[in-house]
């Protein structure tokens, strides 16, 4: 098995052959590259990575995609759970490249004002707005997988939504590993802004539709306006041998509303690092989060929501559903600054142990550096109600019926947040999909 050091290498020799389009970037990629070889990849000796160990992505010569990698013979027909309907506009990529047959950017829905392209595409003659944005918010020199990314990617979706403008459909951003993924990594960058007094929803679907191990390193950066309303939603579905590591960092402008959803079902292992920074007077900011697992499976959710400013709130509900051997982690920080005085901040992580296998570790914190604050957090870990149980059954509800109908109402307290309502039916149909196998329909009588 080779050693860290030498898949370390092959990175810079990916960084090496990397076509480069965009002087101006250069500098940031370079700083980037720098900044990984100093880090490395993370161990569990490093706190933030106590329970979740990424040695096999440390080990493995996981190799970049190659160029034509996406002329696969994919339909809309091949991918009708994963494209929404009803959507505005939906940008699609298939193994790291952009797919101009399933992607539908010139939508006569889509108002005046709203920009969906790719980044490969932006490079050339860049609009202001992405050179102040592109990699300037999520933290390459705390993260060495966010770094890897900045260094590393190719392409991925920009969409700015201006001033003022309010869309009534979503957009959807979809990231799909297809054909022959053994042993490849991808990179995806998502950037979305939100100016002043717009509102839109942005939907980042990554999917997996190979059974092969793979590495999906994700990044995607949230710029809130002044008093715009912003709500994403990532859905994490990939295949069952994959890797995905992603970040999802934030930034807010005063009085903006930001709704945050993250959705883990898929992969080996995944680990999701979601921060959100208020940094403008009265910003509110809502994390949402669900992850159902099995199997050996493991999930990570690292949080982060840092109060830099007064009178913010902030609300964060994880919920997780854990089977077979699987295993989780959620680490949820509240940061509250000096003088970000009159902070409301509220978190709760309840988790369903399905199994006496299923484990997981959660891990809550507060830092309060201002004193006129009101913070709660908590955590809770069980089983089904033995009660809700008995009283399902003691109504003709046959035992895997009543053990299902509990799960799925656990969820839906997650599932039902999500504001565009086919997502929620594509959220409930993963639900029902994934949950006992040994369940009989028959049962609910």
């Amino acid at each position: 098995m080779p050693e860290v050091a030498d898949i370390t290498e092959s990175y810079f020799a990916h960084f090496a052959r990397l076509e480069r389009k965009a002087a101006w970037f250069e500098p940031v990629r370079k700083s980037a590259m720098e900044r990984f070889a100093e880090m490395g990849f993370p161990t569990t000796r490093h706190e933030d990575w106590r329970f979740t160990n990424v040695s096999p992505l440390a080990r493995a010569p996981f190799k970049a995609v190659a160029a034509g990698s996406n002329g696969l013979s994919l339909k809309a027909g091949d991918l009708e759970q994963a494209l929404l309907k009803g959507v505005a506009a939906r940008v699609v990529f298939v193994n790291g490249f952009f797919d101009a047959k399933l992607s539908d950017l010139e939508s006569l829905s889509l108002p005046a004002g709203v920009c969906v392209c790719t980044l490969a595409g932006a490079w050339e003659s860049p609009p202001k707005s992405l050179e102040e944005h592109l990699a300037r918010h999520a933290e390459t020199d705390r993260n060495a997988f966010v770094a890897l990314n900045t260094a590393l990617f190719r392409d991925g979706a920009f969409i700015e939504i201006a001033d003022g403008v309010v869309l009534d459909k979503p957009i959807q951003a979809l990231f799909i590993r297809a054909g022959s993924t053994d042993g490849t990594v991808t990179h995806p960058r998502t950037l979305i802004i939100a100016g002043r007094e717009a509102q839109a929803m942005v939907i980042e679907s990554h999917v997996g539709l190979s059974g092969e191990p793979y590495f999906t390193n994700a990044v995607t950066e949230l710029v809130a306006g002044e008093n715009s309303s912003l709500e994403h939603l990532k859905l994490q579905e990939e295949g069952g041998a994959a890797y995905h590591i992603g970040t999802v960092q934030s930034v807010q402008g005063r009085a903006s509303r930001l709704i945050s959803h993250s959705v883990s079902l898929g992969s080996r292992l995944a680990r999701h690092d979601i921060n959100s920074v208020m940094a403008g007077e009265g910003a509110e900011c809502t994390l949402n989060g669900l992850y159902q697992v099995g199997g050996a499976q493991h999930v990570d959710h690292h949080t982060r929501l840092d109060h830099a400013m007064p009178h913010c709130s902030s609300r964060e509900y994880y919920r997780g559903i854990l089977d077979g051997k699987s295993s989780g982690v959620f680490n949820g920080a509240i940061i509250v600054r000096k003088d970000a005085q009159k902070t409301d901040a509220i978190q709760s992580n309840k988790n369903m142990l399905l199994s006496e296998d299923a484990t997981i570790n959660t891990k809550p914190e507060l830092q309060i550096l201002a004193d006129d604050v009101r913070c709660t957090h908590g955590a809770t870990v069980g089983q089904l109600d033995a009660d809700a149980i008995f009283y399902l059954r003691a109504r003709g509800i046959g035992l895997h019926a009543a053990r299902h109908l509990l799960t799925r109402a656990f969820a839906n307290d997650v599932i039902a947040r999500v504001s565009f309502s086919p997502a929620r039916e594509r959220l409930e149909g993963m639900l029902l999909a994934r949950l006992s196998a040994d369940w009989k329909p028959e049962e609910v009588l």
